[in-house]
């Protein structure tokens, strides 16, 4: 069954330094039927102004990605780690027992254009932990490029759940082909241009819940994320 979750039903704020809209419900965005899917929780796409961000501030047993679409991202963490994640790197960073960090644009002109995305661990109470890693443009087109895992395979970044996180970046005329296990259920989410599965146009920001499929074909132009989940 696919499900979809278009881009203007999400919640929407405008903060001047910060536009951001929520997939699932988070912050003073409360919906009870958008609570997330499965284990993914949170899919926030944030667009930063030069020179602003998140200050300082905490996070306790949270899988947290961020996935840059557009500008330079600065982080700083209580763990000691810093630096900027750039379009084609995923940033993983696991609040565990608890980290405090500080997200900001990391140019005083250009945007910032990213996707921020909470996965349940496993289990509370685990090692807080730093990751980042850098996919190539060759990675990343025609096929589905593995970003984070729970077993770290093929180079992604591991997190502390059984979730696997694709991208790909889809030219014209593409077809990606994605085959579930017995059991697993997906979210695709639209991050640029648009996709195609089966009959449904996805617009960006469209996100798409897919249970009981075993197979899922992609066509399109653009750039996707998808989970693929217990």
């Amino acid at each position: 069954m696919i499900t979809i979750r278009r881009a203007a039903e999400r919640g929407h704020f405008d903060h001047g330094w910060l536009n951001t809209y929520h997939t699932f419900s988070f912050a003073d965005y409360h919906d009870p039927a958008h609570m997330g899917f499965r284990d993914l929780r949170v899919i926030n796409e944030d667009r930063v102004i030069g020179g602003q961000g998140f200050g300082t501030h905490g996070h306790r047993d949270m899988e947290i990605l961020s996935y840059v679409l557009e500008g330079r991202l600065a982080h700083r963490d209580s763990l000691g780690n810093g630096g900027e994640i750039t379009p084609g790197e995923i940033q993983r960073m696991s609040a565990g027992t608890g980290v405090r960090h500080s997200e900001f644009n990391g140019s005083n002109d250009e945007p910032l254009h990213f996707l921020q995305i909470w996965i349940l661990p496993e289990r509370p109470g685990l090692a807080p932990g730093y990751e980042q890693k850098s996919f190539s443009i060759k990675e990343r087109t025609g096929k589905l490029c593995l970003l984070a895992s729970g077993d770290a395979r093929q180079q992604s970044v591991k997190i502390n759940q059984d979730v696997d996180v694709f991208t790909s970046i889809i030219a014209s005329g593409q077809s990606l082909r994605h085959e579930f296990r017995a059991g697993r259920n997906g979210w695709l989410q639209v991050a640029r241009g648009h996709a195609l599965i089966g009959d449904e146009e996805l617009m960006a920001g469209d996100g798409v819940a897919i249970t009981d499929e075993p197979v899922i074909d992609i066509q399109g132009e653009g750039e996707i994320l998808l989970f693929d989940l217990n």
